[in-house]
């Protein structure tokens, strides 16, 4: 293990009083001179062609105008591209035509304040003419109504290895699941907003809550047909995300009609229209069938999945495909199939959520692997321990090198901490005529970055300062998890000084070097801390350089001491500061770098979650007693920030596990758009997460680091619903188990 001096210690985010105490302003705070507020008008229907009535509406006092897709560019875009050379499906627009889901986007109310903009959208009568509504999958698949284009079907995909039909004929058993996994809700605190503005010189501004500034301005510059260089994008403070805010939505629109009517604008939504009229993870349907041998080999797999893809393309393809990969990266199955297809649905459109196809990808597989391990009569921990993935492995249909895998390290460190053996030999003598106990285990994969798929790299400039501190341009997002503190202590490690003099700038297209993908993917850490190793090396070495010059001290005995530059058996030091003023007095340069930096590498993250369950047969209500996430994390940059990342991803999918599902009625209308019947797990309901740190230190990567914000979120909802099958004897697949599918499967089992 490498001995760090800032990578590796808990450190309390620099930001940490001003969030809590509510000095940090966000994008719905911020004030203009001549500021129009706005708000969508968003569909009651799933399916129909519209027509309004905005004469009342209009008389409001303070109301400025409502627009529809009449008045604004009606150019198609597909809100999922993030670089240019990227290609999609273009079948949205900033204001709809038709509406196609409930929360579809078809009119803005415009005013001089909120009151006015929500008085106005009261009296707005809509005229609907209904058509047909494809409400599911089994329906979209048959082709009755085509919702666009020839098809419902928006998107195929088939991946394999080796051969399946000859695991299946040499199999001893054969496994097979059927499940479901639910359209959910990222609910960030903060709702969706966003400002545009002008500067002094004519050029549109758009402050956005948002991950990827480069994609918002590429967009921009499509629909409105103007140059990249007069739209500036600039990240403002985000009250989180989870995926939500990764495509460009009300910026699109709040620049549009700043462009057009020459004021700034604020658009903004409250949590019913967040909740309707954004993205939600996309539902699935998944058939698994495992071939093993009796000693618990694993000799193939074929998973079929189909995915509703709502409304609007988005993320049809790439939905699919990240699903997908992660299926040949967890255990060593080398006769493999997938099969997926993406419909189109009168859906809220599907987007990008927390681990991106992870949890959906997992949540069936898992069940099926403890279900193999159960048909043998072999423990699901050392079933999983035989057919994990080892160390350095290959994927077996040509992604990136696994690295240095430690997932086993995982099952076997969580074995011994949680006491697998004794609760899943005993547990069961603690059931009652009421309640049952169980405990599941399951394992995850992810990975850092889009090396292998897409472009990757990103750009930064690096400046040491006159007085000694550090200012780094890069275009990096926080979403509110301390990304900005994290990258700040691996370049302080990097050039050895002290990180609270460590500015590091979030993304502005006029300042920041250029980066191609935003925060998405789990690339920040990995990739921008890469780029900041780099950058940080090099700028070392050219302070080293600027002394050798003008000092004539040799290279070899010089050695940096946090922000100092120490000479070998002398009492001499010279500071960062005075070093960077020679530079520019004697040298006329400035002590700067700028670099291209692309990942060599993009190895396996890790996890295994295990939990412990009771269950009350009479109401089906379950009881989370205890729980523990243990990642391979590579390195803990920060360990507290890893931690509190792993605690808000089991309480983000075991929301998905027991209670989270937008519900829609046959004729797509909404049953629970507000918290009152969207239920997440609360403070009360949560267990006490323990969380364990696996630090294999990957050669590969920046510091050994691997990614966790996402992987957080897969592993325990699967490890929930094993337990909860080990308690009752069921085989629940569908995810949420709630109280009423419990009662359900209960009455099911034999007597």
């Amino acid at each position: 293990m490498n001995n760090y001096k800032y990578v590796g210690k808990k450190f309390i985010r620099q930001d940490s009083f001003d969030r809590v105490t509510g000095v940090t302003k966000f994008t719905a705070d911020i004030k203009r001179h001549m500021l129009l507020y706005g708000k969508l008008v968003l569909s009651e229907k799933a399916h129909a062609d519209i027509s309004f009535d905005f004469d009342e509406a209009l008389l409001v006092p303070g109301i400025y105008t409502i627009l529809t897709y009449k008045d604004i560019p009606h150019i198609p875009y597909n809100c999922m591209e993030w670089f240019t050379g990227i290609s999609a499906y273009h079948d949205e627009y900033i204001l709809h035509d038709r509406a196609r889901f409930v929360g579809d986007r078809i009119a803005l109310v415009l005013g001089e304040n909120k009151h006015a903009v929500e008085e106005a959208i009261k009296k707005i009568i809509v005229h609907y003419k209904e058509l047909p509504v494809i409400t599911n999958l089994d329906d979209a698949q048959k082709d009755t109504v085509i919702i666009k284009r020839d098809s419902n079907l928006a998107y195929e995909k088939k991946i394999g290895c080796g051969d399946f039909k000859k695991a299946l004929d040499e199999a001893d058993y054969i496994i097979e699941d059927s499940g479901s996994t639910p359209r959910t809700h990222h609910l960030a605190i903060e709702p969706h907003a966003a400002l545009a503005e002008f500067d002094t010189f004519g050029n549109l501004v758009i402050h956005s809550p948002g991950q990827i500034v480069f994609a918002i301005q590429m967009h921009m510059a499509r629909i409105l047909q103007i140059p990249y260089s007069k739209i500036r994008v600039i990240k403002t403070n985000m009250g989180g995300s989870f995926g939500g805010k990764q495509q460009p939505l009300l910026e699109l629109i709040a620049g549009a009609v700043a462009w057009i009517i020459k004021r700034p604008v604020l658009v903004y939504m409250d949590r019913e229209q967040s909740i309707i009229g954004t993205f939600t993870r996309n539902p699935t349907k998944v058939k698994i069938t495992t071939a093993i041998k009796k000693d618990g080999t694993i000799l193939g797999r074929k998973v079929e999945t189909l995915v509703d893809g709502g409304a609007y393309d988005t993320n049809n393809t790439s939905i699919i495909n990240a699903y997908a990969k992660k299926l040949f990266r967890l255990y060593k199955i080398y006769n493999q199939e997938f099969h997926g297809k993406a419909f189109y649905t009168n859906g809220i459109p599907g987007g990008a959520c927390r681990a991106y196809g992870g949890p959906q990808s997992h949540a069936v597989s898992e069940i099926n692997i403890t279900n193999a391990a159960k048909k043998i009569g072999m423990d699901p921990c050392e079933f999983r321990l035989k057919n994990l993935v080892d160390p350095y492995d290959d994927d077996p249909v040509g992604g990136p090198n696994l690295g240095k895998a430690g997932i086993k390290d995982c099952i076997k460190a969580g074995m011994k901490v949680f006491n697998w053996k004794e609760k899943y030999e005993h547990i069961h003598k603690k059931n009652t005529d009421r309640y049952a106990y169980g405990v599941g285990v399951a394992c995850a994969t992810h990975g850092n970055g889009y090396l292998g798929v897409f472009p990757d790299f990103t750009n930064v400039e690096m400046i040491l300062n006159p007085d000694g501190t550090l200012f780094v341009k890069i275009a990096v997002h926080e979403q509110g998890c301390g990304t900005i503190d994290s990258l700040c202590l691996i370049a302080a490690e990097a050039i050895d000084m002290n990180p609270a003099n460590i500015t590091i700038t979030e993304a502005d297209t006029a300042i920041s070097p250029y980066d191609s993908a935003g925060t998405q993917a789990s690339r920040v850490t990995f990739v921008a801390g890469g780029a900041l190793i780099e950058a940080g090396t090099l700028l070392k070495q050219k302070i080293f350089n600027t002394l050798h010059t003008i000092e004539h001290i040799p290279l070899e005995d010089m050695y940096s001491d946090c922000g100092t530059v120490k000479i070998k058996n002398s009492d001499k030091t010279y500071t960062y500061a005075e070093i960077a003023t020679m530079a520019e007095k004697s040298l006329s340069n400035p002590t700067s770098v700028y670099i291209h930096h692309v990942p060599k590498s993009n190895p396996a993250a890790f996890a295994a979650c295990f939990a412990e369950v009771k269950v009350d047969k009479k109401t089906g209500l379950v009881e989370i007693t205890d729980l523990l996430a243990v990642h391979d994390i590579g390195k803990a940059i920060n360990p507290l920030l890893v931690e509190g990342q792993i605690h808000g991803g089991c309480q983000f999918i075991l929301g998905m596990a027991l209670s989270e599902e937008i519900i829609r009625e046959p004729n797509g209308s909404i049953k629970n758009k507000t918290l009152s019947k969207y239920h997440v797990l609360n403070a009360q309901d949560m267990p006490a997460v323990k969380v364990m740190l696996i630090e294999t230190e990957d050669e590969t990567a920046p510091y050994g680091l691997k990614s966790v914000g996402e992987i957080a979120a897969v592993a325990p909802a699967p490890a929930v619903l094993n337990a909860i099958n080990h308690a009752l004897g069921t085989n629940i697949c569908d995810y949420p188990a709630t109280p009423e599918r419990i009662i359900e499967s209960i009455e099911k089992l034999p007597n």
